[in-house]
């Protein structure tokens, strides 16, 4: 009796400590309405609650988008400089505490720690971009035959934004829709992805620190079909900046009124092609860096791997090679390269498409759920390398989102550039050689928004328009860099008489 009592007072205790998070709607940090909860679990150790969080309504949502609506005729009248100053403040708050942030994020995200920290750091980076840039963003003034006449254009905010994120780079992400639909002078609707909501909370902490009015910038935590309709179809929401699934993004196409501006960055296929000339060393680390690296888990991460027969053994020979050496552990292990799937859910997707893979395919290495001491309470599995892999294979077409790599033969340039584009998507692609004129033909023959040569498929400069071509994205409006901003903003063209 006494053992039961000790063992419920010892439960009780800790799940007192289990730190809660609310929404933030209206400049309040506030309860869902219905006191619902999630808990949020550490992906490398599923015993580890990282935090509880509130499960949204329909009427929370809907509380959220009324008071974007509210704040958004003073904050457009706010003057540029001050919307900078709080971009400024929140990048501030945000290196301050990028070490606590960044273990946060590996807790609940999976990703090594040293990538958590720099993506902490990345956002703040991305609030002083637009912070300045905000600056110097507006119209212009047009050319005309009429002496009495000037003519000129004035950029002005849509109103209030919805901005939807994933959760393989919860504040990166965020951070590149956020900070320029703010300085714009728009009001947000912020719905972080429910596998980790803790980043979008310390994301809007550090603007709400910097000093954000009420209503301008509001969170809401929960599952995306109870709070969807109210931050996607509802008059209030103005446009939309969504990153996920093609699905998903699909849906929401569809549901939206035709006047709702949407920006949509979806899912991808990406290839890297490895010609005969290219340094096979140099190739093998783009293979790695940019298929395995957050576990395979990025839009952008390599999954084909198109090579030139000449080159194919010692190619293969070099990647299992440095793979099987790949040290897989959680992301706070020093030394750790390769972290856990995010999501129960993602496993399972990853473990299916691998037994698909050994139907279709030859598996070289990996492919294994992995146990024992520091994996059994994780969702840890090898990398999984697929070889004799050909076009209408499922692995070689559809999007998987984790460590599986499909090796596909090409005997010519033309023979890679016709496979690379052979898929519905086009975000990201990559080639490895060093003859300029494969660089040259590479940049105008692939069908793709994000293009690298000697590169990574992964990984974007913040002052560089991002986007993918065909069902990668809508193709409509570019996020990042300069360009970032023409999504959060309309033109009204003034023609002024003496």
């Amino acid at each position: 009796m006494m053992d039961a009592a000790v063992t419920l007072a010892r439960a009780q205790t800790a799940r007192a400590q289990i730190p809660e998070f609310g929404n933030y709607i209206g400049g309040q940090w506030v309860a869902s309405q219905s006191g619902a909860q999630f808990d949020n679990l550490n992906p490398a150790d599923t015993s580890d609650i990282v935090g509880r969080f509130a499960a949204s309504s329909a009427a929370d949502a809907k509380r959220a988008a009324e008071a974007a609506a509210t704040a958004f005729p003073a904050w457009r009248a706010t003057s540029i400089s001050k919307r900078a100053k709080i971009l400024e403040r929140a990048a501030d708050y945000l290196e301050t505490h990028a070490a606590r942030f960044a273990e946060e994020m590996t807790r609940e995200q999976g990703k090594a720690l040293p990538l958590a920290k720099d993506e902490i750091l990345r956002s703040a980076q991305t609030l002083r971009f637009y912070a300045v840039e905000g600056l110097s963003f507006g119209g212009e003034t047009l050319p005309n035959d009429d002496p009495d006449m000037v003519v000129y254009t004035q950029r002005e905010p849509v109103g209030v934004v919805t901005v939807i994120t994933p959760w393989n780079f919860p504040v990166s992400i965020p951070a590149r829709k956020i900070a320029p639909a703010l300085i714009a002078g728009n009001t947000v609707v912020f719905k972080p992805s429910s596998d980790a909501p803790l980043s979008g909370v310390r994301l809007v902490e550090a603007f709400a620190a910097g000093g954000i009015p009420a209503g301008v910038l509001n969170l809401i935590t929960g599952a995306a079909e109870e709070v969807g309709p109210a931050i996607t179809a509802a008059p209030a929401i103005r446009a939309i900046s969504f990153t996920g699934s093609t699905a998903a993004g699909e849906q929401i196409h569809r549901s939206v009124p035709f006047t709702t501006r949407l920006q949509l960055e979806l899912g991808g296929k990406n290839p890297l092609i490895v010609m005969e000339d290219a340094d096979l060393d140099k190739a093998v680390d783009l293979t790695i860096k940019g298929g395995l690296s957050l576990t395979g888990q990025a839009c952008t991460g390599t999954s084909r791997v198109l090579v030139m027969q000449e080159v194919k053994a010692p190619f293969v020979e070099k990647l299992v090679a440095k793979v099987k050496a790949l040290k897989i552990g959680s992301g706070m292990t020093a030394g750790a390269e390769i972290g856990p799937l995010a999501t129960a859910r993602q496993l399972q997707t990853v473990l299916r498409y691998i037994e698909i893979g050994k139907s279709e395919a030859s598996l070289l290495y990996g492919g294994e759920r992995l146990s024992g001491p520091g994996y059994d309470r994780g969702f840890f599995v090898s990398p999984a390398i697929f070889t004799d892999v050909t076009q209408e294979m499922r692995i070689a077409r559809e999007e998987i989102f984790g460590p599986v790599i499909a090796i596909i033969d090409v005997t010519s340039y033309a023979d890679a550039i016709a496979k690379a584009n052979d898929t519905e998507y086009g975000l990201s692609a990559a080639i490895a050689t060093r003859n300029p004129r494969y660089m040259q033909d590479f940049a105008r023959d692939i069908e793709s928004g994000t293009v690298k040569i000697n590169r990574t498929t992964t990984g974007n400069l913040i002052n560089a328009p991002f986007g993918g071509l065909k069902r990668s994205s809508t193709s409509t409006f570019r996020e990042s860099g300069r360009a970032g901003f023409e999504f959060y903003t309309q033109i009204k063209t003034i023609y002024r008489g003496c």
